[in-house]
């Protein structure tokens, strides 16, 4: 609640309000109010609305609002009624410092069509501030034969309110010996000067103590005050003379702290210390002080800090000449600030719209803008143009306030954005100028479909992997912005219309990523391919599409298979080596598939065991078992060897086959009981050989018609896959096989068992038929060696000699 006093104060602020508003009326484009400062947030200053002739709904609906020069904005709208109330509590010696008038110049910005209206308000001050003198206590030495009437100024009071409520007068307490002048300087605040009434005598009283007392204007006036301590010196006859009561000097705001501004100069008639003059400034504001400095002892006054003809235009330096008895003399300074054009012109933009659309008329608002130059004699001409050519162009609205309006058609697929230069030149000497950059983006139309970054895409998966791993992405690019360019991924099934592709693959619609569903298998599938849609997000949504081929590498997961010798578990069938066999002696050749590819199926053989590991090798690369030396009649004639078959992935897989020999002096009788046995040679009883003749020809033909069967079966399959084995190759033509690996078919020849224990072997030969196609089999469907017995031709002694086809 306000209190008895302040409510005069608060009805002289209102009555001045209303004198303000009646005097300033108001034009189609501009308002003016006034305001009292220390109004708290809140307060209500004018409706805005109501006086510059709007309706109140279009300040909300084309979003009024306040812009200003000043980085500080202490007034706010209320876009609902038009009112304009005060956004923080007003300070008049913040915002204006000693200026008067304070006045806040804004402007009140509509959109849609950019439109703006002047107001300025008008901050009245009141009596906030008492007068304050720089010092509490200020220190006189007068000599007690000063003349009568003799002046001596005093330090000035600093108050901070300007007009009545500023510094208006001085007081001094009674006294015997002086009163109060008080004068005006031509820039700045009153000072008062002691004067003298009564002769000093300093044996009479050697120090006179004096309390002065600064006031001001307001109602209630607010004082100052300080104390003058006068310390009465001896006689000193002469007092120190300037040359000139006033020096005259001009100086341009732009000289270098340390330039010379003026010399002064005073002389004393005494001789000795009491003609030694020391000059001093004394007695002055604290804005001289900061600004100019004097050598004590040659009075010449120098530039301590720098000037600012816009802050400063003028000063008035009070300058102090004391002898060495204490006698002092004044003299006054005037330095005129001579303006130079040192402030380049400054762009503020007020609004921009943007993104504009790209099919906008000639002339539409882009952007308000105001320029200002604070050195408003030299450089207070200011010309705004654009620097590049660009499709656009200036418009003066205000007094230097300017609108950036198209000046052709845009295209945003040519340009989609602008970084427009304004540049602001003034025309002072030399020209100083400014630039300010306006980004204008330019708004689309969905007219660009996506286009992918390749045509079509090859991509790879590991067999065995984990399901929902990411295997690779694809990606499309759309020239168009914003929804338009919001692509979206999509599977399309293959031509052919099958739909399994979706059992195998899934795609992340925002990113295009593709991800394996289930774990591959390369034995099962080598390869597919699918269609990827990419769609754009516009009204009208564009879309293409690219292939995607997915090739399926092989892991190193199928042990080796052993077609040769059967390792069914079954009763194995001998191979019978004469004794007469020599070293080198092709015995017989293992015979194993791998069902992986490439190097994971590259197969190489090892003798792991034997019963004489003397007595046969096998050939690492071809599974080939030879003699490595002659046989002897020591060597047992039942032998048995296990041949470890391994591939070459990473980390490598292996099995074995084991295999029994028999040592035979002759054909005739291809199985013989050990050396150690009792019992004597068995003869083979001939139906027994008829009876396998015939199962062996019943077994071949039930095989020959299931493996025709499943010739043609897989024959119409590989037709099918044939057009993407041949991209396939490339993926292995790469590989390095060893130097000494086999390629191309396995070798037709070496001995081989006649005959199978059981002729139950399709699906050995099922492997042997699918990875080796160009191996040689015989008409009961097992392979053809060379070498092998076909029958047992009787001998001249009766006994039967083996003949071997070829």
């Amino acid at each position: 609640m306000a209190g008895p006093r302040e409510e005069p104060q608060r009805i002289r602020q209102v009555v001045s309000l209303l004198i303000f508003l009646l005097g300033s009326g108001s034009g189609s484009d501009s308002v003016r109010y006034s305001v009292a400062e220390e109004m708290e947030k809140g307060s209500f200053v004018a409706n805005v609305a109501k006086d510059l002739g709007l309706d109140v709904r279009a300040l909300s609906v084309r979003e009024a609002r306040i812009v200003s020069d000043s980085h500080k904005q202490p007034f706010r709208l209320q876009r609902k009624t038009g009112d304009l109330f005060v956004k923080e509590k007003l300070d008049r010696e913040e915002l204006c410092g000693k200026i008067d008038p304070c006045v806040l110049r804004f402007e009140i910005v509509l959109g849609d069509p950019l439109q703006s209206y002047r107001a300025e308000v008008r901050v009245f001050d009141i009596n906030d501030h008492a007068p304050v003198f720089s010092k509490g206590e200020a220190e006189l030495r007068i000599p007690e034969s000063t003349p009568l009437g003799s002046r001596f100024p005093l330090q000035s009071a600093q108050d901070l309110d300007v007009g009545l409520n500023g510094l208006q007068n001085y007081t001094l307490n009674a006294n015997h010996y002086f009163h109060l002048h008080t004068r005006f300087r031509s820039h700045g605040p009153k000072y008062a000067e002691l004067v003298l009434d009564h002769p000093l005598d300093r044996e009479d009283q050697p120090e006179v103590t004096l309390t002065i007392t600064a006031l001001d204007g307001g109602s209630p006036a607010k004082s100052g005050t300080a104390q003058i301590r006068i310390v009465v010196l001896d006689v000193n006859d002469n007092v120190p003379q300037f040359s000139r009561q006033i020096y005259r000097v001009q100086i341009l705001e732009s000289s270098p702290a340390g330039s010379s501004v003026a010399i002064v100069s005073a002389t004393d008639l005494d001789a000795g210390v009491n003609g030694e003059i020391t000059y001093s400034l004394t007695e002055n504001p604290e804005g001289v002080m900061r600004t100019f400095q004097i050598d004590p002892a040659t009075g010449e006054v120098q530039l301590r800090g720098p000037l600012d003809f816009e802050a400063v235009e003028n000063y008035d330096i009070d300058v102090q000449a004391t002898d060495g008895g204490g006698l002092s003399a004044h003299s006054k300074v005037l330095v005129e600030v001579v303006d130079v054009n040192d402030n380049a012109p400054d762009v503020t933009v007020t609004s921009v719209y943007s993104p504009i659309p790209e099919d906008s008329s000639r002339e539409t608002v882009v952007a308000l803008f105001s320029v200002r130059d604070r050195d408003s004699r030299v450089g207070n001409k200011i010309r705004c143009f654009i620097q590049d050519s660009l499709p656009f162009m200036i418009k003066p609205t205000f007094r230097n306030s300017y609108s950036l309006v198209t000046g052709s058609s845009l295209d945003r697929e040519t340009f989609p954005s602008y970084n427009i230069t304004i540049v602001a030149i003034d025309s002072g000497t030399p020209n100083l100028s400014s630039e300010t950059v306006i980004a204008v983006l330019i708004s689309d139309v969905n007219d660009n479909a996506p286009v992918f970054t390749e045509p079509s895409y090859t991509l790879s998966v590991r067999e065995n992997n984990s399901p929902a791993m990411y295997i690779g992405k694809v990606s499309a690019e759309d020239l168009d912005s914003d929804d338009n360019a919001d692509v979206k991924y999509s599977l399309l099934p293959p031509s052919s219309g099958d739909l399994s592709v979706f059992s195998y693959i899934s795609i992340n619609s925002d990113n295009g990523k593709l991800y394996a569903l289930r774990s591959m298998d390369y034995e099962a599938i080598q390869e597919f391919q699918f269609i990827v849609r990419a769609t754009d997000g516009g009204s009208l949504s564009l879309s293409s599409q690219a292939t995607v081929r997915v090739v399926i590498l092989d892991d190193n997961d199928n042990c080796p298979m052993v077609l040769y010798p059967l390792q069914n578990g079954t009763s194995r069938s001998n191979d019978l080596i004469p004794r007469w066999a020599e070293a080198g002696y092709l015995v017989t050749k293992v015979v194993a598939v791998d069902a992986d590819s490439a190097q994971n199926s590259w197969l190489s053989y090892k003798l792991l065991k034997a019963t004489d590991p003397n007595l046969f090798s096998v050939e690492r690369q071809n599974g080939e078992i030879r003699t490595l030396r002659p046989i002897s009649e020591r060597d047992p004639s039942k032998q048995k060897i296990i041949i470890l078959v391994q591939d070459h992935g990473q980390p490598p897989l292996s099995t074995t086959a084991t295999l029994s020999l028999l040592l035979v002096d002759g054909f005739s009788q291809p199985y013989l009981q050990l050396s150690d046995q009792s019992k004597g040679q068995r003869r083979v009883n001939p139906s027994t050989k008829y009876l396998v003749i015939s199962l062996t020809g019943l077994s071949f033909a039930f095989l020959l018609s299931v493996t025709v069967i499943f010739i043609i079966h897989i024959y119409q399959k590989v037709r099918h896959r044939e057009k993407h084995l041949a991209d396939s190759d490339q993926l292995y033509d790469d590989c390095h096989f060893p130097s000494d690996f086999p390629r191309g078919t396995i070798p037709q020849s070496g001995p081989y068992q006649a005959s199978l224990a059981n002729g139950t072997a399709s699906s050995e030969f099922r492997f042997l038929k699918r990875f080796m196609p160009n191996f040689p089999l015989s008409p009961g469907g097992v392979p053809r060696k060379a070498g092998a017995i076909s029958r047992l031709s009787p001998n001249a002694d009766g006994s039967s000699q083996p003949e071997l086809s070829d």
